[in-house]
């Protein structure tokens, strides 16, 4: 995500404490902020949730309709993920089309879900060739103070497991729950100087020299990965951060249900 500049007084604080094995605010290099997730949190959308990481607020809807599906996938229904970043929730985000940063996020999210095979997409087929379920999940940043990666997968994740398909609305027979495959968890740390930091805050990113979001399975199973920002990592930062995100996407499953 775009960094604002960071005072310096600010930036040397961070460095300092990590000198010394502390972060700002007092957690472990591998520890969450506090993780709120409410499911369904709207009447209005096929399923939801507002998902609250520390400051940082996401909430995700989920919308189906029928539509036609990809030639080269004509037995499967259709996945859409769309992020917007609300300039309400920060300073730095900005009114209009979507910017390389909501692009990139909706990407990571929508990848992350469709790498690893989260959904069913033959089950939302109506007829092959003709008519298929179409999913769209909306992403909508209300508050940023960090891993939006993490905080916006937890939602959109949460948001499909409560997702119940229109179908009688549509005189499609009965409505049934979304079918689902596999929970994918993002893990997001940050590198700044020899210090991994699991959940960076908005200041933590604006000092990182690195980031790197994995995804996982519920099997352990690496789904998808994404580099940011300009520093390098070394393959024992990589395989350090690897083995990090298949222990704490578990425990983050537990709070999914």
């Amino acid at each position: 995500m775009a960094r604002s500049i960071l005072s310096e007084i600010k930036r040397d604080h961070i460095h300092k404490l990590l000198a010394k094995g502390k972060r700002v605010d007092g957690r472990a290099w591998d520890e969450f902020r506090p993780i709120s997730i409410i499911p369904r949190f709207s009447d209005t959308a096929e399923g939801s949730a507002r998902v609250k990481l520390g400051n940082t607020d996401v909430l995700v809807g989920v919308k189906m309709a029928i539509g036609t599906p990809f030639e080269d996938t004509p037995n499967k229904g259709v996945l859409s993920t769309n992020a917007e970043l609300i300039p309400l929730a920060s300073p730095t985000f900005e009114s209009g089309p979507p910017d390389e940063n909501s692009i990139e996020l909706a990407r990571v999210v929508d990848r992350g879900i469709r790498e690893s095979q989260m959904i069913d997409l033959e089950k939302l087929c109506i007829e092959p060739k003709k008519e298929v379920w179409m999913l769209f999940t909306d992403v909508y940043v209300l508050d940023y103070d960090g891993n939006l990666f993490d905080a916006a997968t937890l939602g959109a994740v949460a948001a499909l497991m409560s997702t119940i398909v229109p179908a009688k609305e549509n005189d499609r027979g009965e409505d049934f729950p979304l079918p689902i495959n596999h929970i994918p968890i993002s893990i997001t740390a940050v590198q700044i100087e020899n210090s991994i930091l699991v959940d960076p805050t908005l200041d933590e990113e604006k000092v990182a020299a690195a980031r790197l979001t994995v995804t996982t399975d519920e099997n352990g199973d690496l789904r998808a990965m994404q580099k940011g920002f300009a520093g390098a990592l070394s393959i024992d930062q990589i395989n350090r951060m690897i083995e990090t995100s298949q222990r704490l996407g578990s425990e983050l499953r537990k709070i999914l249900g």
